[in-house]
């Protein structure tokens, strides 16, 4: 309990002071997949061509393939979906943070190198609605994070199916934010959080319209003569917890449900109506309103109370000022035909102010590495954190994948060799360095925060002497070389 009131006391600290305004861009998709496999090629899906590079990617997908054999071989390793991902924007200089999976939601999280170390106190959490929630086939996953001091929650959710049932799709996401809690004293629970996107297959429907005013709307992009008619739009005149959410215009066609491979729409039997069933929105906290003063107390008293107020007021204006969100673009993409869901993309500008502006740790290698001799890993604590005995540095090809891509590791306390005021010099044995070399980066791992908090800059590790006296090659060398090969 003292490590999460600590965690959250880190969180709430102005390491460095406040200093001005930046701006992040974030990326979201939100995708149905119907089960299939991942495409080829998913370019255009993450706009890898465009000039404007994003900063964060968030990515929440449903119905990914959940047969038995597949999910649980999915647990133990990443899937298909996931692998995709990394291996396309790994060498674009982007690390999966973290990721969630409860039967076919996923929700993942990629970051630029650079912000890895002010992204903490991550946490996931998960609830099911489906089958009386025995089965996760529907429900929603939750990602809650602090990026740069400010608290931030994805919650990735897909809600029940069918035209009629647009008060149960509100029941089930009111039933996801009284379930979902953190472990955390100020932010337990999603709304708690200064920002939430809330996204998924959401799968409301547009009522009332026959099919063939519906295809007219659409073929002539005339979509706001049924703006009035979507459900998501008519449940928040009624329903309070989906009032606070912001979304944008719904400038594209439905997303659902069409022919696989195809843009046509759904030509079953079933023919089903058109729907924008997939969606992003947004809140941003609203500032706690000012407690008005008690009648009757004394001037003097009702003066020091009134000077406090103000300045109670003054910080959360501060605060309220402290993150701003933009939407800079909304809309599906139609090349991709391997659902009956088109993919629906978000983009976000999220202007903050830092909270702090170093990492919590200063990590790097001493002298020249390797496997011909023993290491050593330099580290410098630069701001209070709750360390841990599980704390650890690890080996980290450059351009990797994930914070659990190491190619090796070093337990903090167990190999520390030396410690002054200042260094704590750790061991690491020969026996662990790849004998080919290569260019390789060090992570400092905060078991408690559940995060990386310190990166040293990149390094070059000696292809080892005796492994070119020995003619060793790629295929007869270790399994840590095979990781920096790969």
């Amino acid at each position: 309990m003292e490590q999460e009131v600590l965690s959250d006391s880190l969180e709430a600290m102005s390491l460095d002071g406040r200093s001005d305004m930046h701006t992040f861009r974030l990326h979201m998709v939100t995708w149905n997949v119907a089960t299939a496999e991942p495409p080829d090629d998913i370019s255009s899906l993450l706009k890898l061509h465009s000039p404007k590079t994003p900063d964060l990617y968030v990515i929440g997908l449903q119905e990914v393939r959940a047969a038995p054999l597949k999910f649980v071989t999915d647990l133990a390793f990443d899937d298909s979906w996931s692998h995709l991902f990394m291996n396309t924007l790994a060498p674009r200089g982007y690390v999966k943070v973290s990721s969630i999976r409860m039967q076919g939601l996923l929700l993942v999280f990629f970051t630029r190198l650079e912000h890895v170390p002010f992204i903490r106190n991550i946490q996931v959490s998960y609830t099911r609605t489906g089958m009386f929630g025995y089965w996760g086939n529907k429900g929603g996953v939750s990602m809650r994070l602090s990026f740069y001091g400010h608290m931030l929650c994805f919650l990735n959710c897909h809600l029940a199916a069918h035209m009629n049932y647009a008060s149960q799709r509100v029941d089930e996401f009111e039933y996801i934010l009284d379930n979902q809690t953190f472990n955390s004293k100020d932010t337990p629970n999603i709304l708690d959080h200064k920002v939430v996107f809330w996204f998924g297959d959401l799968n409301f429907r547009i009522a009332d319209h026959g099919m063939h005013f519906l295809r007219s709307c659409i073929t002539s992009q005339r979509f706001n003569l049924l703006w009035s008619k979507d459900q998501l739009t008519m449940m928040k005149q009624q329903a309070a917890s989906l009032q606070e959410f912001e979304e944008g215009p719904l400038d594209f066609q439905p997303t659902y449900k069409f022919d696989l491979h195809s843009d046509n729409y759904d030509s079953s039997g079933k023919k089903r109506k058109p729907a924008w069933t997939d969606r992003i929105l947004w809140r941003v906290k609203a500032k706690a309103s000012p407690a008005t003063e008690d009648e009757g107390e004394d001037s003097e008293a009702g003066s020091s109370e009134k000077a406090q107020q103000q300045a109670s007021v003054a910080g959360e204006e501060d605060e309220e000022l402290s993150l701003k969100v933009k939407q800079d673009l909304y809309t599906s993409n139609m090349e991709y035909g391997v659902s009956d869901h088109k993919p629906v993309i978000g983009t976000f500008h999220l202007e903050l102010k830092k909270m702090y502006n170093t990492p919590l740790v200063q990590v790097s290698a001493e002298g020249d590495w390797s496997a011909d001799f023993d290491a050593m890993v330099t580290y410098t604590i630069l701001q209070p954190f709750p360390s841990s005995a599980w704390d650890w540095i690890g080996l980290y090809k450059v351009g990797f994948k994930s914070t659990m891509d190491y190619i090796t590791y070093t337990w903090v306390k167990d190999d520390q060799v030396s410690l002054n005021d200042e260094l704590v010099q750790v061991y690491v044995s020969k026996d662990e360095i790849p004998v080919l070399g290569g260019e390789c980066i060090l992570c400092y791992f905060s078991s408690n925060l559940q995060c990386i908090v310190g990166i040293s800059k990149p390094f070059k590790v000696q292809e080892s002497r005796v492994a070119i006296e020995e003619g060793l090659v790629p295929e007869n060398v270790n399994g840590l070389d095979q990781a920096v090969l790969s």
